[in-house]
């Protein structure tokens, strides 16, 4: 009688390198020495100590699986910043830049060799070869539950067709946030303006005074509620939407929670974070996208 497959639902990490080929014909003694260290001394223990296990690890392709997925790109994280310490002292050429897909998505389980398999496994794989040599690509299962760590931030990277995949997959990068940005000092008097329209190009926008920023130093509400600062009549707006505050005389915006989101520079403002607003910058409030000028 066969034996019942058993299922269960695992974020997949799922990494591979680039231009392997190149680098073994080139010194294939060498590529191996790396591989075999970096496996021992940053994937095997970045993936056990955020709780995940190394299913396999087949020449230069590598398969992990976790029970969550804010681990799991966790994970996928500390690997690539490990990673590139690691590469620093080499030459370009010798250099191991990985591509890491991670997907949460249901596998099954094979007790018997300790290994999983299933359409998880096939799409986190697919998945992987839509990243940046050096970076991670997410599938929009996982983003939609897993929180970044605030110096990084999921960046839309649109929808793709694979190979044998019948239905296209929307991924999202993994990138680092801009931590040092150029500030935007910002001296009165002047006048900050949001000009913009939604997504049937209805025109929108509203200007704000610095001295009423200064004022409030809790900083200004844009929202569809009349009682905000700057108020935005629009549907996927919220009642209270954001907050535009000054901190070290650097103007940053924050999202309070809304339904519909914001974002700068296609870059999402996670809720309780700030993020620089710099003169030229677009803004997404909701459907609605203003770009700011000082005057």
């Amino acid at each position: 009688m066969a034996i019942p497959q058993r299922r269960r639902l695992s974020a997949i990490l799922h990494a591979d390198l680039a231009g392997s080929v190149r680098m073994t014909e080139g010194n294939e003694d060498l590529t191996f020495r790396h591989l075999t260290s970096v496996r021992r001394q940053i994937w095997r223990p970045a993936i056990e100590s955020a709780g995940g296990s190394l299913v396999n690890s087949t020449g230069d392709s590598m398969l992990a699986e976790f029970g969550s997925a804010v681990a799991a790109v966790a994970a996928a994280i500390d690997i690539q910043e490990r990673m590139a310490r690691f590469n620093e002292p080499l030459g370009e050429e010798q250099r191991l830049m990985f591509r890491i897909g991670v997907h949460l998505g249901e596998v099954i389980v094979d007790e018997e060799h300790s290994d999983i398999f299933g359409d998880g496994v096939n799409l986190a794989e697919r998945i992987q070869t839509l990243a940046e040599p050096g970076g991670i690509a997410a599938s929009r299962a996982l983003r939609d539950v897993a929180d970044l760590k605030i110096e990084y931030a999921f960046v839309d990277g649109g929808e793709h067709q694979v190979k044998n995949v019948s239905r296209s997959l929307h991924i999202y990068h993994v990138r680092r946030r801009d931590v040092t940005p150029t500030k935007t000092v910002i001296s009165a008097p002047a006048t900050l303006r949001f000009q913009g329209a939604d997504l049937e190009g209805r025109k929108f926008g509203f200007n704000l005074k610095l001295d009423k920023l200064l004022e409030k130093g809790e900083g200004l509400v844009i929202g569809r509620a009349f009682e905000c600062d700057a108020v935005l009549s629009h549907s996927t707006v919220s009642r209270q939407h954001a907050r535009l505050v000054l901190a070290d005389n650097v103007l940053q915006i924050e999202d309070l929670g809304s339904t519909n989101g914001t974002a700068v520079d296609g870059v999402v403002v996670h809720a309780g974070t700030k993020r620089p607003l710099q003169a030229g910058a677009r803004l997404r409030i909701g459907d609605i996208e203003l770009a700011f000028r000082r005057e």
